[in-house]
């Protein structure tokens, strides 16, 4: 039997941390995205079995503040595309009120460390979203490009193409054929 199931990324690693942390009476706050203050320090031996535990879940503690910054603008993105709400404003604009930083600042950080833009991980995320609404919740194309904020399904299905180098259409028949060959056998 398949079932298919969604979830949230920022719940699950949320409830982890809880956990994790719990597990090992230490005491914290969760603060923002991928944001705990430690309200006692670690000893070396209780933070080598942090690490260890989260490590279990491919969690890990970001000691560099660049890299920390990066992930909570890859954070910000995600949320910013797989929510159920739309934002009704830029990308850039969203960014810099979530992250409290000018744009500028947060693109140059994020094409420091990742050697790409902010704009082409904003791509990738929306066609990967795309690609999960055609597969579990077999929308139209048009019905995506509203939702993703695509000026028209022109655009959606260029980027997808210039993206995953196969049309929409492609893909989905690609899909519907697994899904064949699944129930046949």
């Amino acid at each position: 039997m398949k079932m298919n199931v969604k979830f949230d990324f920022n719940t699950i690693c949320k409830k982890v941390l809880e956990e994790q942390l719990n597990s090992l009476n230490i005491n914290y706050r969760i603060l923002n995205f991928g944001e705990i203050e430690l309200l006692e320090k670690l000893s070396k031996d209780t933070e080598k079995q942090l690490r260890a535990k989260l490590d279990e879940y491919g969690i890990e503690i970001i000691e560099n503040q660049k890299t920390a910054l990066v992930q909570k603008i890859k954070d910000v993105i995600v949320d910013m595309i797989f929510s159920e709400e739309q934002v009704q404003v830029k990308a850039s604009v969203y960014l810099a009120e979530k992250l409290g930083h000018s744009y500028g600042y947060i693109s140059n950080i994020f094409s420091q460390v990742t050697y790409t833009s902010i704009e082409n991980f904003i791509i990738i995320q929306k066609i990967e979203y795309a690609k999960q609404l055609l597969i579990i919740e077999n929308l139209s194309l048009t019905d995506i490009a509203h939702r993703l904020n695509y000026s028209s399904v022109a655009h959606l299905s260029t980027q997808f193409k210039n993206t995953t180098g196969m049309t929409p259409s492609q893909f989905q028949k690609i899909i519907n054929k697994r899904r064949d060959n699944i129930i046949k056998n």
